[in-house]
């Protein structure tokens, strides 16, 4: 590992970013020192400007990619190599078009009692839900449920911060019936390992699968679960301040 990977990382965990996003930046500033074959030391605003028009132009990134390729270059040059740069000017964010958000209906949403296995299942579930992000439904454990008060204990979401949110009698008894297939002990959803909880890529390749099996004509993930949870509140007349609680 080079000197200046580890500053980074260090840099990122003093700041409690996610290991998702701290392995996302990383990737990202390697790949943006490999374009040049140079440390990313050595690199200016002439190279970075160079690297974005490669990503937007012969690369075709989607806004949501170069987005994540702007926070990772500004992280590096702002924070860890503390450059005095007008960042704005060096490294431009680009307008993220304001598309109308896909939701699924309420009838869409039973296509969860279709999905195999039991895991899957009840993690997509939990998605809808509690309207978890996919980060913090992996990382559910046994104790996070408490079932005399029906909340769900979601410790170190975004932004480090713990928070409780609904659980639901449906939700519960799909989460007591995974329990009973596999008897976990503390991730509720582990993975190949015991010791470590399922992977993001697996409960997405699963979501995918199933998707595909409802035929319901959206592109279905874990976030579309999460928003639609959101927008199913709001329909029903829940307030503003106490969606957002909810979803952290």
């Amino acid at each position: 590992m080079t000197s200046l990977r580890q500053r980074m990382l260090e840099d990122m965990r003093v700041r409690r970013l996610s290991p998702f996003t701290q392995r996302t930046y990383v990737e990202t500033v390697a790949r943006f020192a490999r374009y040049f074959n140079r440390s990313p030391e050595r690199l200016g605003p002439e190279q970075v400007r160079a690297y974005q028009v490669y990503l937007a132009t012969e690369r075709g990134l989607a806004t949501s990619s170069l987005l994540v390729a702007v926070s990772a270059l500004r992280f590096l040059y702002r924070v860890t190599l503390q450059k005095r740069w007008s960042f704005d000017d060096v490294i431009p964010a680009p307008k993220k078009p304001q598309a109308l958000p896909v939701v699924l209906s309420p009838q869409e949403v039973q296509f969860l009692d279709a999905v195999k296995p039991a895991k899957h299942r009840a993690i997509l579930t939990a998605c809808y839900a509690a309207g978890l992000r996919i980060s913090e439904a992996i990382a559910l454990t046994v104790s996070a449920i408490d079932s005399e008060r029906m909340v769900l204990r979601i410790a170190k979401g975004k932004g480090q911060k713990d928070r409780y949110v609904m659980l639901s009698p449906k939700l519960l008894a799909i989460l007591r019936d995974w329990w009973k297939v596999q008897r976990p002990r503390h991730w509720l959803f582990p993975g190949e390992r015991p010791e470590a909880p399922i992977t993001r890529s697996a409960v997405q390749l699963a979501c995918g699968i199933a998707s595909r099996r409802a035929r319901l004509g959206k592109a279905i993930t874990p976030h579309l679960l999460r928003h639609s949870f959101a927008v199913h509140l709001l329909e029903a007349g829940t307030d503003l301040r106490t969606i957002q609680l909810l979803l952290g």
